[in-house]
């Protein structure tokens, strides 16, 4: 069994609800904000444009949860997180309702109408985050921390990548919408019950929310005065604006441009997922011993690798179509790389008695600047027609991605390593959903009066190996 039991699990067994939240969570993040929906918009006659900005949405609203966060020394995190996830699931009932009408000529407005949707989805997602993790940390003992987040990223990983071979099925076995239809209502239904998991959490004394008059003074400071952390930032945002674009894009490359079946595109969504799996599963042990920065250049090369084999793929086809799902894989390879060895420079280069603001800052920053990417691009992608990608602007795009990496691994010897004993930021959440690893870091709460400082967060057990935002 994957789930704690009284017997086998008993130190895990009282935080048995937050393992179940994660669960049936991936059963809806990984439709909502993953391929099915990008096929779905395809489906509906979205152009590149309208898909890459419901793809920017979750790295545009980054802010909102920095933002979300000043209310919980009001709401505390229990009551701030139900509202977030509650409210969003909500928004699931328009794409299920779309779904059902089955539309043969999409109309213009039900594309409008899963734009404002995923907006709105973000937006609550966004402020549910800002509460979870912290909270999470309350009310989990120290001492069984990494044990508890390395299940979790297990049973996330179980159902992330169950649903992905479920899509995969539905879309041989059914029309196209009633596909659709069944995906949706297991998205909602996984809202539901992660829903009631969280209401069954014990509640968290309310934080103290850092001085607003110190962001204002500290951010500035931290943007702009010389020394590792700026260096190390700017050298992280190219990366972002270059490959968050990667995802959508080629999913609707290849679906639009080459015809390929949704459930082929699904089962490449999980080599990318095994990509990340296999990246960790190399770091896990070595990253400690070589440090950061070797990783840091894998990652460069796997991704200079990937635009040349897209670069490969635009100009002789299908002569090589079996390139595409070791690219999948290998972007995968590259995203895990560098979010495992970001999150363990990161702890170095920050004072660690103080680090919410500067962590903050970079995931705020990084995450918000490359979700712009998805939508500058989408708007020279789309053809005349608005249903496909003009490929000679796709062979663009990789083209400027394989300059950026090969610039970062040049940048790279600006890098000091870091070998000052430390561990990693977050146990594990980077592994299934590099997006959460850095997100969930975005929680500026001092401790409480008279709260012990906290000790660095590593993680004392193997992380189970995985996926994934995601």
């Amino acid at each position: 069994m994957i789930f704690p039991t009284r017997t086998r699990n008993p130190e895990l067994y009282p935080h048995r609800h937050g393992l179940y939240f994660a669960f049936f969570h991936a059963l809806n993040w990984q439709v909502v904000i993953g391929t099915p929906t990008v096929l779905f918009m395809q489906h509906l006659g979205a152009d590149s444009f309208q898909i890459g900005l419901v793809f920017a949405w979750t790295f545009l609203l980054t802010p909102v949860q920095v933002v979300a966060t000043a209310l919980l020394p009001h709401l505390g995190f229990k009551r701030l997180t139900l509202f977030g996830w509650n409210a969003r699931a909500w928004f699931l009932l328009v794409p299920l309702l779309l779904s059902f009408l089955a539309p043969e000529h999409p109309a213009a407005w039900m594309i409008s109408s899963m734009v404002i949707a995923m907006f709105c989805y973000a937006v609550y997602r966004a402020i549910g985050t800002a509460a979870i993790t912290p909270w999470l940390y309350q009310i989990v003992p120290e001492d069984i921390r990494g044990r508890y987040w390395a299940t979790d990223q297990m049973l996330a990983a179980t159902a992330g990548l169950g649903i992905l071979v479920l899509c995969a099925g539905l879309f041989v076995v059914l029309p196209p919408y009633s596909a659709f239809q069944v995906q949706y209502l297991i998205a909602i239904l996984g809202a539901l019950v992660a829903y009631r998991q969280l209401k069954a959490l014990p509640d968290a004394p309310k934080p103290k929310l850092i001085s607003l008059e110190r962001i204002l003074a500290e951010t500035p400071r931290l943007l702009t005065q010389p020394g590792l952390y700026r260096t190390y930032l700017y050298q992280s945002i190219p990366l972002f604006i270059a490959i968050t674009p990667l995802s959508p894009f080629t999913i609707f490359y290849l679906k639009t441009t080459h015809g390929t079946p949704a459930a082929v595109l699904m089962i490449y969504a999980m080599l990318t997922y095994l990509g990340v799996i296999a990246a960790n599963v190399i770091m896990r042990t070595r990253l400690d011993r070589f440090g950061a920065k070797p990783f840091f250049r894998f990652s460069y090369t796997s991704y200079a690798s990937v635009a040349l084999g897209w670069l490969t793929f635009l100009f002789l086809g299908d002569r090589v179509a079996a390139l595409v799902p070791v690219l999948f894989f290998a972007q995968g390879f590259a995203g895990g790389c560098w979010t495992s060895a970001n999150l363990n420079y990161l702890v170095r280069i920050v004072p660690a008695d103080d680090r919410a603001l500067p962590v903050s800052l970079h995931s705020a920053t990084i995450t918000c600047i490359g979700g712009t990417a998805p939508v500058i691009w989408g708007l020279f992608l789309k053809d005349g027609t608005g249903r496909a990608v003009r490929e000679p602007v796709f062979a663009g795009f990789f083209i400027a991605m394989l300059l950026v990496m090969l610039a970062l691994a040049s940048l790279l010897r600006r890098l000091p390593e870091m070998a000052a004993s430390g561990g990693p930021l977050m146990q594990g959440a980077w592994l299934l959903r590099p997006l959460r690893g850095l997100t969930s870091l975005i929680s500026l709460i001092d401790r409480s009066p008279g709260e012990p400082p906290r000790p660095p967060q590593g993680d004392p057990s193997p992380p189970p190996q995985n996926p994934p935002e995601k």
